[in-house]
C-alpha cells in the first residue's frame, strides 16, 4: 500500500557511539524521504563523531573510527540536514524512545534550530509492538516475506522500515494511511513534555517531574518552592532538549 501523504515523510535511522543521549553521538545517518507524488530519495552520510567509538559499537554497526577520521562533523552537516527535514514529517524504528532524542540532542548542541513541535512522528517499532511484539529482522520477515540483510547497517534499517510500514497498512485495515492518525493514535507511547520523559504530563495534564525526590510533583510548584532546583538541572547531566523544555516552562510561570 502506497502511503497517503500531505507532507513529505522522511524516515531516518542513525547509528551512533552508544545509547547515551547526552554523551554519545552520531556516526552515520540514513534517510529515506518519500514525497507525497510517491518521489522517493535516499541518502547515507557518515559523520565524525568527534570521540572514540567503542569497540561494542562497532561491533554492532560495524563502523571505526579510521572509518569517519575524515568525514564532517554533525555541527557541520546540520543546516543543510534541517533544510532536509524542513516541512517534513518523520517515521523510524524505535525513533521515538532514541533517534528523535538523540537527533535533537545533536541539532540543539550544533546551535540548529529543530522544532519537533512542528513534526509528526510515527514509529514503526510501536506499531508493531503493539500487534505483534517482535525486533526488526522479526518485523521485515513476518510482514514482507523477506531476510533483513546488512542488519544495523542504517540504509538497509531505513529501508526495511518503509517497507514495513506499508506492509503494516497492507494488513491492519484499523491503521488509516494518514499520517496524522499513525502519529498521535499508533506512534505515541507515553506523555512526555520532553524527549527524554523527565517531564511529563500528569493525568490532569499538569507538567511533573518524572525522576528523583520531585517525582510526580508539579515543575511549578517546585521551582517557586526551590528555585535552586533549576540551576541544579541546567548544570547536570541532563539532555539539551530537557532543559530546553525546562526553561519554557520556567519563563512561561515568570511571564503569567
Amino acid at each position: 500500500m502506497d502511503l497517503n501523504l500531505k507532507n513529505p515523510l522522511v524516515f531516518f535511522d542513525l547509528e551512533t557511539t552508544g545509547i547515551n543521549i547526552t554523551r554519545d553521538r552520531i556516526v552515520e545517518i540514513s534517510v529515506l524521504k518519500v514525497h507525497p507524488n510517491g518521489k522517493e530519495e535516499t541518502k547515507t552520510r557518515r559523520i565524525n563523531p568527534e570521540m572514540p567509538i567503542p569497540p561494542e559499537s562497532t561491533a554492532i554497526h560495524g563502523i571505526t573510527d579510521e572509518d569517519v577520521k575524515d568525514c564532517p562533523t554533525f555541527k557541520q552537516v546540520a543546516k543543510s540536514f534541517a533544510d532536509l527535514l524542513e516541512g517534513c514529517d518523520m517515521a523510524g524504528f524505535n525513533s521515538s524512545r532514541f533517534d528523535v532524542p538523540m537527533l535533537t540532542e545533536e541539532f540543539l548542541r550544533a546551535g540548529v534550530d529543530f522544532d519537533t513541535d512542528k513534526k509528526k512522528f510515527v514509529d514503526v517499532q510501536i506499531i508493531f509492538h503493539r500487534k505483534e511484539q517482535r525486533t526488526l529482522e522479526a518485523a521485515y520477515a513476518f510482514y514482507c516475506n523477506k531476510k533483513l540483510e546488512n542488519a544495523h547497517s542504517a540504509e538497509a534499517d531505513v529501508i526495511a522500515t518503509y517497507e514495513v510500514l506499508k506492509s503494516q497498512l497492507d494488513r491492519y485495515n484499523d491503521l488509516e494511511n494518514d499520517i496524522n492518525f499513525l502519529s498521535k493514535e499508533y506512534s505515541s507511547f507515553n506523555n512526555n513534555v520532553d524527549l527524554a520523559g523527565r517531564i511529563i504530563f500528569n493525568d490532569k495534564g499538569v507538567e511533573v517531574f518524572n525522576f528523583g525526590k520531585h517525582r510526580g510533583k508539579s515543575v511549578t510548584e517546585v521551582l517557586n518552592k526551590e528555585p535552586s532546583y533549576y540551576s541544579w538541572m541546567m548544570d547536570g547531566d541532563f539532555p539539551r532538549n530537557t532543559k530546553q523544555v525546562l526553561t519554557k516552562l520556567r519563563l512561561r510561570d515568570i511571564n503569567g
